[in-house]
């Protein structure tokens, strides 16, 4: 079906974007602002919820931006791959605005004002990266997304923050470079920017420049989807407030990378340029060494966003991994994944923030008995670390279903055994903590209770909704991630 010019992909950037500059005109009115928040998260979701059903019908949407260079249209487009990407970013924006205003106000953090202004344009950008027609368009929203963020990443203002802050960029701003440098080389050699389902540099390259420009981007993309070893950004980044954790983990920053990945893969390449050449193989290796060492060093983290970190890190590698296969299975398994994980691991950080703000506690050995004090944020952490461990009902064991049939489908046996096997990693350093919240004694100091209603209520909502993707296709999603699938890889699951 050919695009349909609307103006909706344009509105999901510019109401987040509106929105952070209506945050700052009312920074001398809290509750005005934190309403302005809540507000723009509603209204963006219903713009992508309006969008939702058009794409699930088949529609492709456009928006035009103009010509920036010679042949080069840049344009916001609301396809299949985008939708997944952006209904997930715009209904979990929803519930951490909520959380947001919970957790700041609980623990008084300073410059709140900044901080909401930063939340809201990190979104707008997230949108960008979502919507984007084009590999020009998708780079300058990529790189917004960085730079939005880094105020987040550094918002504490000491000395841990800001060289953290420092690492953020640094790691990040110079994988831009990479991808940026293969940009320039695959418009020079196919005159071409726009993303295309298959690919569109087949024949345009030959193997060994493919392999050349492949690795720029693995390695571009793969640092901000924390693939090691370019991964040290992201457990430092851990110093900001849990509300930009999450937002990292599960909704923009690190999914964006992972996004990247999967756009670079099937919608830049495609099996007709990968095939024959090294660097796919090279990168799903990678992957699957990311998954085993990520889930080691978790296992030895005593402090919970720390381990949470490198739990992100292992199940960002699942993505990676499934896309670099190029199978019909595995690919809509990593867009499966990224669904499933962004509900999960949102879970497990709002769970982290709430403990910290009502108990203050940050540690994994402090956590005896903390579930008979706060059993609502515990019982959700519980449902979200049995998803991750890629158990049914919940919806974290349809996408590694799909990711391990990929794999063996696509005669990759390792690689399946390594998804398959790697949940127990999973179950090994989250299922201690719920023993420990439930089945030890609280300590008879420091009584508390849970964490405000506006973070426990978005923190059961998410842990639901986990479990409500593991129940049935919520909205034609999932039919619409293995349409994506089937186009970019030629086949059917």
């Amino acid at each position: 079906m050919d695009p349909q010019v609307s103006w909706l992909p344009a509105a999901a950037v510019v109401v987040p974007t509106l929105t952070s500059a209506l945050i700052v005109a009312a920074r001398r009115r809290p509750d005005v602002r934190d309403g302005i928040l809540v507000t723009g998260a509603v209204v963006t979701f219903a713009i992508v919820a309006s969008i939702v059903p058009r794409v699930v019908a088949g529609e492709i949407l456009t928006t035009p931006l103009g010509q920036l260079l010679p042949g080069a249209e840049l344009h916001l487009t609301a396809d299949g791959m985008g939708m997944v990407f952006a209904a997930l970013a715009s209904l979990l924006w929803v519930l951490a605005g909520f959380y947001a205003i919970g957790y700041m106000r609980g623990d008084r953090a300073g410059n709140q004002t900044r901080f909401y202004a930063f939340y809201s344009l990190c979104l707008a950008t997230a949108f960008g990266v979502a919507f984007a027609g084009d590999l020009l368009t998708f780079f300058i929203a990529y790189e917004l997304l960085t730079v939005t963020t880094y105020p987040l990443v550094a918002h504490n203002g000491d000395g841990k923050a800001l060289t953290a802050g420092r690492t953020y960029l640094g790691y990040l701003l110079s994988g831009g470079a990479l991808v940026l440098l293969g940009i320039v080389i695959v418009y020079a050699t196919t005159g071409e920017l726009s993303f295309a389902a298959g690919g569109f540099v087949a024949g345009s390259m030959s193997p060994a420049m493919t392999g050349f420009v492949f690795a720029l981007f693995a390695v571009g993309f793969g640092t901000k989807a924390g693939l090691m070893p370019l991964h040290a950004w992201l457990p430092g980044a851990m110093v900001a407030p849990t509300p930009v954790s999450a937002l990292l983990h599960a909704v923009a920053v690190v999914k964006g990378g992972v996004f990247a990945v999967g756009r670079a893969v099937g919608f830049v390449f495609g099996p007709a340029a990968l095939t024959g050449i090294p660097a796919q193989t090279l990168l799903a290796t990678a992957a699957a060494i990311t998954i085993v060492t990520a889930s080691v060093i978790a296992l030895r983290q005593d402090h919970l966003k720390r381990r949470l970190a490198y739990s992100t890190i292992a199940h960002l590698a699942y993505i990676v991994l499934g896309f670099a296969l190029l199978t019909p299975a595995s690919y809509e398994g990593s867009l499966m994944h990224i669904v499933n994980h962004g509900a999960l691991k949102i879970t497990l950080f709002f769970a982290a923030g709430a403990i910290h703000i009502a108990a203050h506690k940050d540690y994994v050995s402090q956590l005896d008995g903390i579930g008979r004090r706060m059993p609502f944020t515990m019982t959700a952490f519980a449902v979200a670390a049995y998803g991750l461990a890629g158990l049914p009902p919940v919806g974290g064991f349809l996408s590694k279903w799909h990711l391990v049939l990929g794999a063996y489908d696509g005669g990759h046996t390792a690689f399946a055994a390594v998804m398959a096997f790697s949940g127990l990693f999973t179950a090994a350093y989250l299922f201690p903590i719920v023993y420990r919240a439930f089945f030890r004694p609280p300590p008879a100091d420091h009584p508390h209770g849970e964490a405000s209603s506006l973070m426990v209520a978005p923190l059961c909502i998410t842990a639901g909704l986990a479990v409500l993707l593991g129940l049935g296709d919520l909205s034609g999603m999932y039919a619409v991630m293995a349409d994506v699938a089937g186009a970019v890889t030629g086949g059917a699951r």
